[in-house]
């Protein structure tokens, strides 16, 4: 099996040492509570002076901060700390086997691989096997790729999908006898967690084999009733800036060196994630909901009527009282080619409804209205919200706004790649922020 075909790894992977509390080591992917420092806080407190992931990575919460620089250092000192004290211990190379209980009703299942950053690209209208779903926000990476260089070790909250709706990839590897890994709780109430090893031939063939088998030719073609499309195996799900990180910080390496050996074998070349089954029973898509901070909320609508007619769009703004984000609420606005946003501010509530709309979706004829207006308005911050309680706490403070926005079928994403490219930025979430990828496993990046 040729591996490379598929841009597959087999990892060396770090694990703690089985005397390492797992529920302190392991923390939450570093872009969620944006807005929301006091989970962050619990989260230091909690830990405290225990070895734990959270002194290897950088909350996003603090970017532009104080701490920032500080904390930039820090990363790098525990990291060779963790490595001197021999507080993570090498695995034989292979992948592992994920199954994290959410809720009592509810749970994900995944593959933790490496992919090769080779066949990735972030660019705009990229064709890669590997393939960004959302727009890549370029302003997002320097403090990412600071961060990565200057690191001897990756440890990954990134989640790729792939479209696997026999289930033959991931599903029946939980029917085999494997050794387990791990079984702990979670903190902050993010549910249990179980890891299995997976490191004999056979079975790593045998995965490599039916990932193979998703993107032959003529079953690709068939799926997506396609012929002239390149094959697109793996999308980014949740990690999209840290994958694109890796991908920047490789190109780097490469300029630096000459040995063509030494660049086939260089293990920054690869990137821990975590692969899952975009027709797992545990993955929803969630909405992306943004919040506008120092906003003049007449002036903005004015500038929204301005820009929407440029693009050949009509915009209307009506109050509505009560605050309405419930499909059932929002029917009397709807109409055909008409895209409705709820929207909250301090005083009021209300939609906004454009009418003949030149993008497929609410958030890409959102989004080109905000990158526009922050644009122009540089004293504006915008953050990406998962969850419409916390929009309506930060919208409906003085001088902000509130914009929700709508789920996109997860069974639509795929064939919208394929075909129309990536989404607008911040498109969807898999799920809420307490069901976002814990970091937990390591891998070194430098030789």
């Amino acid at each position: 099996m040729n591996f490379e075909k598929i841009a597959l790894h087999v990892p060396t992977i770090l694990l703690p040492r089985p005397d390492i509390d797992l529920t302190k080591w392991a923390v939450i992917a570093c872009d969620q509570y944006t807005s929301q420092p006091e989970y962050w806080e619990s989260t230091k407190k909690y830990v405290a002076h225990h070895p734990s992931t959270l002194h290897l990575i950088f909350p996003e919460v603090y970017l532009g901060s104080e701490q920032e620089e500080q904390m930039v250092k820090s990363i790098s000192e525990h990291m060779q700390q963790y490595f001197e004290e021999e507080v993570l211990v090498p695995q034989k190379p292979g992948f592992i086997l994920v199954e994290r209980q959410i809720n009592p009703n509810k749970t994900r299942k995944g593959l933790l691989v490496a992919l090769d950053l080779e066949q990735y690209s972030y660019q705009e209208g990229s064709q890669a096997l590997i393939r960004s779903t959302e727009g890549t926000i370029l302003e997002r990476l320097p403090p990412r790729i600071k961060i990565r260089k200057n690191s001897v070790m990756e440890v990954p909250h990134i989640m790729v999908l792939i479209d696997d709706p026999e289930k033959t990839v991931i599903e029946p590897l939980f029917k085999k006898d494997l050794e387990l890994l791990c079984d702990f709780e979670l903190m902050m109430e993010g549910g249990h967690l179980r890891n299995y090893k997976i490191d004999e031939e056979e079975v790593i063939n045998e995965i490599a084999s039916c990932l193979a088998r998703l993107v032959d030719r003529e079953v690709f073609e068939q799926k997506y009733n396609v012929t002239d499309k390149e094959l697109l195996l793996y999308a980014m799900g949740d990690g999209n800036h840290s994958f694109a990180t890796a991908k920047a910080t490789w190109e780097d390496i490469k300029k630096q060196i000459k040995d063509p050996s030494i660049l086939s074998n260089h293990p920054a070349r690869y990137a821990l994630v975590e692969l899952v089954n975009i027709h797992d029973e545990g993955i929803q898509f969630e909405p992306i909901h943004r919040v506008l901070f120092n906003v003049n909320f007449s002036d903005m609508l004015q500038q929204m009527e301005m820009v929407y007619q440029k693009k050949g769009c009509r915009i209307e703004y009506r109050r509505t009282g009560d605050l309405i984000t419930k499909e059932s609420q929002l029917q009397e606005f709807q109409q055909k080619n008409v895209h409705v946003v709820p929207l909250v501010t301090e005083t009021e509530n209300g939609v906004l409804i454009i009418q003949e709309p030149t993008f497929s979706s609410e958030v890409g004829s959102l989004q080109f209205f905000l990158d526009e207006y922050l644009n122009n308005n540089p004293k504006t911050k915008i953050d990406y919200i998962h969850g419409a309680t916390v929009v309506e706490t930060l919208g409906s403070k003085k001088n902000n706004v509130g914009f929700y926005l709508p789920a996109m079928r997860k069974e639509d994403l795929f064939k919208t790649i394929i075909m129309d490219g990536a989404l607008p930025q911040k498109a969807f979430s898999l799920g809420e922020p307490e069901e976002k990828r814990f970091y937990l496993e390591c891998r070194m990046i430098s030789p």
